[in-house]
């Protein structure tokens, strides 16, 4: 699909996602000797879509929550300050016992200790989410969509949210509206399920126009032959890449756009940023550089989030991947799972390596 720049739609972009909280311990501590914790809303899906809507895109998250809820109140006040309007309904949570909104409980790490990530998901109200939630009518066919982004974090959730994800894409396609995927393959999400989540997979990538992931993602999610993954030099993950694509592309000819966040580890609070980006034969790279890093979650969202915010203001999918690589770089020097940027302007200043005071 031909990048074009705004038109008549009324939503940038789309998503849909389970919200939950994550909690972070103050001061770059560990979780389990902490006393204070900073709460903030989150979702994979809403990180991406928050950097559209800080810009003064109109988005919306596709979600459910739990009725009379602190946390969905919370959740659903968060989401009104970004930028990000929601659609979903609010179900009863059925006592004590019931249905409630997912825990994402992480440090940030320090030097030389890396972060630690502990999942609390039971009961996660967002795994029964299901079209019959939405107007679909009225999103793609009278509002207009200009595109539908997908995370595979949600189509692997549950049975009923990988069907969702389905049926959305194939709503977005008759509409016309430009399909995003980031495969995010957790193997927690997958065990048990791998025949059904690859044929799931393959077939969201298959009507995809721009497809994220890694070597790790590529060869898990949908079966691509590659080298080994794993710890190895940023030049040998470049090289392992191109060979993946070269392979992806011959098997998913609808995908216009591959691309892939480049991160090698220096510690905790410093880390070599980069990427690549595949189109039509051609490729983009962006060589990594140093960045400073106060909590590397969301960074990976936040640099699909510019992307697909470039390409949808119309810019070549090289600039729209140096707007991405900065407002990554940005999201990965805050404390939240997301970063707000101001304008234009404060993006491309952290690509040229500008620092200066504005005033």
């Amino acid at each position: 699909m031909a990048w074009s720049g705004p038109g008549s739609r009324a939503y940038a972009l789309v998503a849909p996602t389970s919200m939950g909280a994550r909690l972070t311990p103050a001061g770059r501590r560990t979780v389990y000797e902490s006393e204070l914790f900073h709460m903030q809303a989150t979702s994979a899906e809403s990180n991406v879509l928050t950097i559209a809507a800080s810009l003064g895109q109109r988005v919306k998250v596709l979600t459910a929550f739990v009725q009379k809820s602190p946390v969905a109140r919370f959740i659903q006040n968060d989401l009104r300050r970004r930028g990000v309007e929601f659609e979903g309904p609010e179900l009863p949570q059925g006592g004590p016992w019931g249905w409630r909104h997912q825990f994402n409980i992480a440090d940030s790490g320090c030097g030389v200790r890396g972060p630690r990530v502990a999942n609390d998901r039971a009961g996660e109200i967002g795994r029964i989410l299901e079209s019959s939630f939405y107007d679909l009518d009225t999103l793609f066919d009278r509002e207009g969509v200009r595109t539908l982004h997908l995370s595979g974090l949600i189509a692997a959730l549950s049975p009923a949210t990988g069907q969702l994800c389905l049926e959305l894409a194939e709503r977005a396609a008759r509409a016309g509206t430009r399909i995003s995927f980031d495969l995010n393959y957790r193997a927690s999400f997958w065990a048990g399920r791998e025949g059904e989540l690859r044929e799931l997979f393959s077939a969201l990538a298959a009507r995809a126009d721009v497809l994220v992931g890694n070597e790790e993602d590529f060869q898990l999610a949908l079966g691509l032959e590659g080298p080994e993954t794993g710890g190895r030099e940023l030049g040998e993950k470049i090289d392992g890449f191109q060979a993946m694509i070269a392979e992806a592309a011959g098997r998913y000819p609808h995908v216009g756009l591959f691309t892939t966040t480049l991160r090698e580890v220096v510690s905790a609070d410093e880390h070599l940023w980069g990427a690549l980006l595949y189109e039509n034969g051609s490729w983009v790279q962006l060589p990594p550089r140093r960045i400073p890093v106060t909590d590397r979650i969301g960074g990976g969202d936040a640099y699909v989030g510019g992307l697909l915010y470039g390409l949808d203001r119309g810019w070549t999918p090289e600039r729209a991947a140096q707007f991405g690589w900065a407002t990554g770089a940005l999201a990965a020097g805050t404390w939240t799972d997301y970063f707000m940027p101001a304008d234009e302007e404060q993006v491309w200043s952290v690509w040229k390596g500008n620092a200066r005071v504005v005033r």
